[in-house]
């Protein structure tokens, strides 16, 4: 069951059903559309729409699937849904440092997304929903390296007012963190700032995802699908081996940028250890 939902972007309705058939092992095989709309807490609709999000034609389908399924090995016994999903963390940051290692397309790709970022006058950080944090931790890292950068965490016409600005105080490119479910917005704020002639960075989840469609350099990672609600360890630690890639593409200024924080912050008092 787990090997089907792999890599499927799922609603959070969809992801409680999802639950209940995890729940149930074998039994799930022979539950209604009805019983299993019923246990979810959600409409038989959703339960078919679940299963053509799998790839079936409909509920019956994925019932005869699942029961051919064979039981699965790859979970410890005894060990939880939750403690599952945080080992799937672990494996998922395995594989992501496989795909960065030296002379790889992937670790190009991020060295040129580093210097695109470095070299910006200005640095506007697009993160709406549930990439805002992201964009924000990003973002305050990003302001002890970079000496303009703007966080951009809002949508609504105020949007476009603050990509337009960044462009005339000197804005070249733009890093766009865009994660599932993909907000409308974002995709907009990436075409206007396309055409307002920004070079677009975009962190996403998967290279076929919508905002690598509009960017000029992607990078992936994939967030964690298997609880409720998404877990975003992967895009957090791309997030940070972007970083480290501008500090690589501009040593001196991150350097001495770096020196000088220390020193107002240690003149500040800013922290206690």
């Amino acid at each position: 069951m787990l090997a089907l939902l792999d890599g499927v972007r799922l609603t959070p309705a969809q992801r409680r059903i999802a639950q209940c058939l995890l729940e149930r092992g074998p039994r799930a095989a022979y539950l209604s559309s009805g019983e299993l709309a019923d246990l979810a807490r959600v409409s038989q609709p959703s339960v078919t729409r679940f299963a053509t999000a799998l790839g079936y034609d409909g509920y019956p389908a994925l019932r005869r699937a699942l029961r051919n399924l064979e039981p699965a090995e790859d979970r410890p016994a005894g060990e939880t849904e939750v403690q599952h999903a945080l080992r799937a963390e672990h494996d998922a940051l395995a594989r992501l440092a496989d795909r960065l290692a030296d002379g790889g397309a992937e670790r190009a790709a991020v060295a040129e997304a580093g210097k695109l970022l470095a070299d910006t006058r200005t640095l506007p950080v697009l993160g709406l929903r549930s990439a805002a944090p992201l964009a924000g931790y990003f973002g305050y890292f990003a302001a002890k390296v970079h000496p303009d950068v703007r966080v951009l965490d809002h949508g609504g016409s105020t949007l476009t007012d603050r990509l337009e600005q960044a462009r005339a105080a000197g804005a070249t490119a733009m890093l766009a963190v865009v994660l599932p479910r993909y907000p409308k917005e974002a995709l907009d704020a990436l075409r206007d700032a396309r055409a307002a002639g920004l070079s677009v960075v975009a962190l996403t989840d998967s290279p076929v995802a919508p905002a690598a469609q509009a960017a000029d350099v992607t990078l992936t990672a994939p967030v964690g699908s298997r609880l409720v609600f998404d877990l975003h360890t992967g895009p957090m630690a791309l997030a940070m081996v972007l970083l480290q890639a501008m500090c690589d593409a501009a040593p001196a200024q991150a350097s001495a940028r770096l020196e000088e924080f220390e020193v107002s912050a240690a003149r500040r008092g800013v922290f206690v250890a």
